[in-house]
């Protein structure tokens, strides 16, 4: 009988971290990535990773408080055991790679130093200067590379997935695979797939991701049955440098460490920034957030530049929408070592230096809080069971999905530094797991399953791949047609979103969908077609964005990174106290109803006609209720005065205390 192998889709943190625990654990692994696995777009955050520590517990920190704060930066769209106990192991994971030998900055006195991100009021985020998913990849990459030395696990690195193996009861069997170099196309059997192949930025065109990050390998799985979950929320990161062929992320940790935002109080100001007084600068969100200043939550700051540059007519430069990102007042020695990686990018691609000079920055999509669909089993605590098959299992039994391409941790808006978080602990949670889905597995290996099951699959995707090849000349060219789907989606799925935009890019997307089964191949080669392996990806992204458009179109409200203006909750207006306590019990109403209608997860399914069905599914918020986000929103203190004394069932009065207002009182809300 064959000894059982797992096949982990993906060589970035969330796979290499599930590879090490499954070779520690005894199980064989093969491993597929696009790249090298040194090149997997890990290697490119920036940043931190979030983690609770002795210097924050000494505020008052606590591992409830990290989890408070995601659940409430992500508007409460997350399932939550999974969330606390990721901050749970939060400390652990540190600890962990810190004795793996990642090279954290240290105070001098040689603590681990830390930094503070967005949507929290602690310096929770341990960095190795600005190149931290590098140290955490390489480091991890180290163990993997001890275990592949000692046969427990095998890399297959340029090789593409191109689909999961289903048996005749819907059970993940293996996967194909496709050699990028000789282009020869193979059936994997595996016990079980772990899917942990990234985002899909480039649905969108341009982004910050690598440009490896289609989205494809999702979209097959997608496009076998599996569930995709809250695809509409993108975020798009505040900070990146606008370029003709990407946009280059400069990190969060740069308003960690002191940069502020500002533009000219007068319009394209033509001064040098470093001439303008203090006085006529207008440091928006400061004035804004008084209480977490640049260090808002990402899509709120998104949104405000988005907003100072396009409706306030403040951008920095006329003919290009940008701000000034400021860190000129900090020292060169702490920029060169805290920032040094992302200071070096910026002077590469732009020819100055941001020591000396404001930096010119403007939003960028960034990352996607939705992805597969997956499962997880709730222990008594309100945790997770650790060692549970279930978690972080698809609808397909035997196909995990794990890191930026599962929907679990994120909700609504990915705070800062909690995504290099997610995909180690994803990594590290389900291995367990997989390893007693190993034990019970029906039928044995997989390698002893008929080889016609396995013949088959490689034969259809072999048909595919010739027919692709096959293509008549003069057809659709189809790296413009992705060009005009990133216009497509950038339009109308970004920052600001309408329905009649969403309705009319749908459509677009459809028939551009359509123009894509006419593509032309310039290379119609067996060795190392670039042309035919982008073409594929291309197919596999109008799925997901039909996804994503279609959840947006639906979805008539504003949470998180999804932003509709029509339906905004506003501030308060009224200035007398009584008049604010009656706008804000209203306020209240309002959003106790959007509440069960819409604190629910967009759970898409592909239809036979290659559209997507959705339906929603209730999230589990038992731990921490539902409340008001009420970031800088004016009136906020007494929004959050008449939500407390709802939950705790007081009677509503006014603000004065005279007596109550005839508005019963609202019970607390519902899990869900």
């Amino acid at each position: 009988m064959a000894k059982q192998r797992v096949m982990v889709v993906g060589g970035g943190l969330a796979g290499l971290s599930a590879s090490m625990r499954l070779a520690e654990a005894g199980v064989d692994v093969d491993m597929m990535s696009l790249t090298p696995v040194k090149r997997s777009h890990s290697v490119c955050a920036q940043g931190g990773i979030n983690a609770v520590n002795p210097v924050t517990r000494q505020q008052g920190d606590s591992e409830w408080l990290h989890f408070d704060d995601t659940v409430y930066g992500g508007d409460f769209l997350q399932q939550q055991p999974p969330v606390k106990e990721m901050a749970d192991w939060g400390p652990r994971i540190i600890d962990l790679m810190d004795r793996l030998g990642v090279t954290f900055n240290r105070t001098p006195e040689g603590f681990r130093d830390q930094r503070r991100f967005g949507g929290t009021l602690f310096m929770r985020t341990a960095f190795a200067g600005a190149t931290t998913g590098q140290q955490l990849l390489y480091a991890l990459d180290e163990q993997v590379r001890r275990w592949e030395t000692e046969g427990r696990i095998k890399k297959y690195e340029f090789w593409d997935f191109l689909g999961p193996v289903l048996d005749a009861n819907g059970v993940c069997r293996g996967c194909v695979g496709q050699d990028l170099v000789t282009m020869e196309i193979r059936a994997f059997p595996a016990d079980v797939v772990v899917v942990a192949s990234g985002g899909c930025g480039l649905i969108y065109g341009r982004s910050t991701m690598s440009m490896v990050c289609t989205g494809s390998a999702a979209s097959r799985v997608f496009a076998a049955g599996a569930k995709y979950g809250n695809g509409e929320f993108i975020q798009v990161h505040p900070t990146a440098i606008p370029g003709a062929d990407k946009l280059r992320l400069m990190s969060e940790s740069a308003r960690g460490e002191g940069g502020r935002v500002w533009v000219p109080r007068k319009p394209q100001d033509p001064r040098d920034p470093r001439q303008i007084p203090e006085a006529q600068r207008y440091y928006f969100l400061e004035e804004r957030y008084p209480k977490y200043g640049n260090l808002v939550p990402r899509d709120i700051a998104t949104r405000e530049i988005f907003n100072v540059c396009t409706y306030e007519g403040l951008s920095v430069e006329k003919d290009r929408l940008c701000v000034y990102l400021d860190l000129t007042h900090l020292s060169r020695a702490v920029l060169d070592q805290k920032l040094g990686g992302i200071l070096e990018i910026y002077e590469k691609f732009q020819g100055v230096d941001p020591r000396d000079t404001p930096m010119k920055i403007f939003p960028a999509v960034h990352y996607s809080m939705g992805g597969l669909w997956v499962d997880y089993e709730r222990s008594a605590d309100g945790g997770l069971r650790i060692g549970s098959p279930r978690n972080q299992v698809t609808n397909i039994p035997g196909l995990y999905a794990m890191g930026e391409c599962d929907y679990q941790y994120h909700g609504a808006n990915r705070l800062g530094a909690n995504s290099l978080l997610s995909c180690i602990f994803s990594g590290l949670m389900a291995a367990p797991g997989i390893a007693a889905w190993l034990k019970s597995v029906p039928g044995g290996a997989a390698a002893d399953l008929p080889s016609s099951l396995f013949d088959g699959a490689r034969k259809h995707h072999q048909q595919e791949h010739d027919r692709l090849l096959r293509r008549s000349a003069g057809g659709e060219n189809p790296y413009l047609l992705h060009q005009e789907l990133g216009q497509v989606m950038t339009k109308a799925a970004t920052v600001v979103r309408h329905n009649d935009v969403l309705r009319e890019a749908y459509g677009a997307v459809c028939e551009l969908a359509e123009r894509a089964e006419r593509c032309s191949l310039s290379d119609t080669g067996n060795w190392t077609n670039q042309n035919v392996v982008f073409t594929k990806a291309l197919l596999d992204m109008f799925p997901l964005a039909k996804v994503i458009v279609k959840g947006a179109l639906q979805r008539d409200e504003c949470r998180g990174a999804h932003y509709k203006p029509e339906f905004a909750m506003p501030g308060l207006t009224a200035t007398d106290p009584a008049g604010r306590r009656r706008e804000a019990e209203t306020w209240c109403d309002r959003f106790q109803e959007n509440t069960h209608k819409w604190l629910r997860s967009t759970i898409a399914r592909l239809g036979s006609d290659g559209e997507p069905t959705i339906t929603y599914e209730e999230v589990d918020t038992s731990l921490i209720p539902p409340r008001p986000r009420l970031y800088g929103l004016v009136g906020a203190e007494v929004i959050e005065e008449v939500w407390k004394e709802r939950q705790l069932g007081k009677p509503a009065t006014d603000r004065d205390g005279n007596g109550a207002t005839g508005k019963p009182a609202a019970q607390p809300l519902a899990a869900g």
